[in-house]
């Protein structure tokens, strides 16, 4: 990929074909560097954070990761199918206007990571530069290197896909090395036989082993609404397979940072246990590393930053300027919301101290995202993976009609499986101590919310497409799968108009 250096002038519009030269290992790159970092190894560390022995914290985040993993994988194929972001393309299946709601769920996604990403990176880079060099912690010195951490990242964004693409190539190899360099510093005191404190058969496990498992899932599903990001960039004739394996290969390649999470979060546990009681997983690993880590471990920290930072920003300026056509630029809105998402970094970490709510809040959004992504999952096989491309791109040319405006642009079938789905998944959530919702409790402590949304909003979107069928005009010549009752015959296509 050449051409880094240069401000990129593509929005949301459909990438040209001349100008969709990216492969497969293109994505695997900017997924797995998005996600080989700092906070994915605090994502590894919960499992001890909520009592579970090594051995059981190694089968929840490979159940967690795993099943993230195979909702993730058919999210890669829009972007290749119609060149534009995933939020634009869910317009198919909810409405050119209802696609609003795959922007909202990204620009949530977005400050929520981002946020994580800074804190604990700036929390690793202040800590290790105190062991290294004296250099006292305080919120001055925080402050400072959050601030120099999300300018950073705001110009990479703002430069856009390429000079992403060479950062993250940097950040894979670099990160991968240092976390590996890390079982060699960890390796001598490590005991696999780390027992916790809950273990099978007592009351609490499956609650704490669901958590676990959730949190891990929590951040394949997070890239549900930024892989047509990247993806766009792929020509459409890539095949499919290859596609939805590079987004698997990078969440295998995500079990580096989560296990070595795990393995030294059983270390601070056992030698440092204030560190664990405090829920401070990066202060505890830096009083327990040997002096020669603390470099490779602030190097983790801006790498990883810089990758996360950036992956998660990207796509939503990206997004609120096709939200926003005539006001913004893809640079414009990116810098817009990136001064947002700073100001949140500050205010969130010294007037309120949302740490720890931005973990609850990740677990919030996610239960929001994974109903959007079955719906979208689904809609792509009854449809055949047939999409019109330039019709899905009304809204932000500021027209009306086309295929996809069903109902003044919302579709009610996608919207009245989604919302319902979400309200519900919300009310199952259970996060002792941080959230619980209504129904939490029904199932003994454990969190059941995941697989009620999940379920509920296959259940619901299948249903509702049988019964109120879609105009003939959203399927492809070959016609629907899995809908039993014949498409409504389409009114005459409005071919947009201006609004």
């Amino acid at each position: 990929m050449s051409h880094s250096s240069g401000i990129e002038t593509n929005g949301v519009e459909q990438i040209p074909d001349n100008q969709r030269d990216a492969t497969p290992l293109d994505l695997f790159r900017l997924i797995f560097g998005g996600a080989n970092t700092f906070a994915t190894a605090v994502l590894g560390s919960f499992p001890v954070l909520f009592g579970l022995s090594f051995q059981a914290g190694v089968w929840a985040i490979l159940l967690g990761v795993a099943v993230g993993a195979l909702i993730l994988s058919p999210m890669g194929l829009f972007g290749a199918l119609n060149g534009t972001n995933n939020a634009v393309s869910s317009g198919a299946h909810f409405g050119v206007h209802g696609r609003i709601v795959g922007s909202f769920l990204s620009l949530l996604t977005a400050v929520a990571f981002f946020s994580l990403s800074v804190w604990s990176s700036g929390d690793a880079l202040v800590g290790g530069a105190k062991r290294l060099a004296g250099l006292p912690e305080t919120d001055l010195t925080l402050g400072l290197t959050y601030g120099l951490f999300a300018v950073l990242v705001l110009v990479v964004c703002i430069f856009g896909f390429r000079f992403m693409l060479w950062v993250n190539k940097i950040a894979v190899w670099a990160s991968s090395l240092l976390f590996l360099l890390g079982l060699f510093a960890f390796a001598g005191p490590f005991d696999a036989g780390f027992a916790g404190s809950v273990n099978l058969g007592q009351p609490g496990f499956w609650a704490a082993f669901i958590g676990s498992a959730l949190l891990a899932m929590s951040n394949p599903v997070s890239f549900g609404a930024f892989l047509g990001d990247w993806s766009r960039y792929i020509p459409r004739d890539t095949p499919k397979a290859r596609i939805m394996l590079a987004v698997i290969a990078s969440q295998i390649g995500t079990l580096i940072p989560f296990f070595f999470g795990l393995c030294t979060a059983t270390l601070v546990a056992s030698s440092a246990p204030q560190y664990i009681e405090a829920n401070n997983y990066v202060g505890g690993l830096l009083a327990i590393s040997p002096t020669w880590f603390f470099l490779p471990v602030c190097l983790i920290a801006v790498i990883g930053g810089m990758s996360t930072g950036t992956t998660a920003l990207y796509g939503t300026g990206l997004d609120m300027s096709s939200v926003f056509p005539r006001l913004l630029s893809r640079a414009g809105a990116t810098l817009l919301i990136g001064v947002l998402a700073i100001a949140f970094i500050f205010i969130g970490r010294f007037a309120f101290n949302l740490v720890q709510s931005v973990s609850t809040f990740a677990v919030l959004i996610i239960t929001c995202t994974s109903p959007w992504m079955v719906i979208m999952i689904l809609g792509l096989i009854t449809r055949r993976g047939f999409y019109h491309a330039d019709d899905l791109q009304v809204f932000t040319r500021g027209e009306r009609g086309g295929r996809y405006w069903f109902n003044h642009g919302w579709n009610w079938r996608g919207m009245g499986a989604w919302i319902p789905s979400a309200i519900i998944g919300l009310c199952f959530v259970n996060l002792p101590g941080q959230f619980v919702g209504s129904l939490g409790e029904l199932a003994g402590g454990i969190d059941i919310s995941l697989p009620i949304t999940l379920g509920l909003a296959a259940v619901l979107y299948l249903a509702l497409i049988n019964i109120f069928p879609e105009p003939a005009a959203v399927y492809g010549p070959k016609g629907p799968r899995w809908v039993y009752r014949t498409p409504v015959a389409s009114a005459p296509l409005a071919n947009a108009e201006t609004a």
